[in-house]
């Protein structure tokens, strides 16, 4: 069962490597003004997809720790 776990976390650990790859290094890139040419437009929906979904956790993040405020405020 030990083992099972270790290899679980190795398959997760390159996993989440492929995701930084393929995501977050061309979303780098974007911000930073390089534009990143492709054959297919795969990466840019990709990369598309990552800004919609950076957008919709930050904006979640915010209206919580409003929510969180004003729980405590009236505590």
């Amino acid at each position: 069962m030990k083992d099972a776990k270790e290899m679980m976390r190795i398959i997760g650990i390159i996993l989440l490597g492929l995701f930084v790859l393929v995501v977050g290094v061309p979303l780098v890139l974007a911000a930073a003004g390089i534009i990143v040419v492709t054959a297919v437009g795969v990466i840019g929906a990709i990369v598309s997809l990552a800004v919609l979904l950076i957008k919709v956790a930050v904006t979640l993040a915010v209206i919580y720790l409003v929510l969180v405020g004003v729980r405590a405020l009236l505590k």
